[in-house]
């Protein structure tokens, strides 16, 4: 983990059980009137480095098969895409991912997944519209990747987790080292997870939302509280 340091590059600027809760409850937030009659749609993104596991969490727990608009690698890419330490990847999402999952009658999660190179960055801003919170997906293998994420998401005020994911046959970092790494703010959640595992996946978002409720309830609290 010393070869990581805390210097931050420039802002970029099978199916799930759909009668199984994902939290207790879920925080008031944006929400949308869905087409085939859910009353509440809560909207989260899924970020992180190239090749962190994003297409693969958001197809693991959807519901729905999952939307992916992914395009092989081909060698005239070798000068643009970074493949140090994920070697073994062969597609890369050129727009999004996208999953669904209801929690209970009228409540759905929606999954954005965003496309973790530098040239799709520009996407970012129009995925995060309207978002509850994010999930920031940590490869240890490459965890510099996590920074314009981490970063984007600080700057916009958008409550978020960061979920390493564990690679087969890479060192085990714990969850204060990876924060500390990152330099996040007090209080931001560093969970261990496995993106290839529905329940793993689904404790994830469990976190995100009740963080984003906390910090929700946190900033409604700031703005009712008397000056001085």
């Amino acid at each position: 983990m010393d070869s990581v340091h805390s210097d931050r590059p420039t802002d970029p600027t099978g199916p799930a059980d759909p009668s199984a809760p994902i939290g207790p409850s879920a925080p008031a937030g944006p929400a949308a009137e869905d087409p085939d009659g859910t009353v509440l749609a809560l909207k989260i993104l899924v970020a992180g480095g190239f090749g962190a596991g994003k297409t693969t969490l958001v197809g693991a727990v959807s519901e729905i098969r999952p939307l992916r608009t992914e395009e092989r690698l081909t060698e005239a890419g070798r000068g643009v895409d970074d493949l140090d330490g994920v070697e073994r990847k062969t597609t890369t999402t050129v727009a999004m991912d996208f999953g669904r999952i209801t929690i209970r009658e009228g409540l759905a999660v929606y999954l954005f997944g965003t496309p973790g190179q530098d040239q799709f960055w520009f996407l970012w801003d129009e995925l995060a519209q309207g978002a509850l919170g994010a999930v920031v997906l940590a490869d240890t293998r490459r965890l510099a990747d996590c920074f314009p994420a981490v970063d984007f998401f600080e700057h916009r005020g958008i409550p978020f987790v960061v979920a390493v994911n564990r690679f087969a046959g890479t060192s085990e970092f714990g969850p204060g080292e990876v924060a500390r790494a990152l330099d996040l703010d007090a209080g931001t959640p560093v969970l261990l997870c496995d993106a290839r595992r529905r329940s793993s996946g689904r404790e994830v978002l469990i976190n995100l939302v009740e963080h984003a409720g906390r910090v929700r309830a946190a900033r409604l609290l700031a703005d009712v509280a008397p000056a001085g």
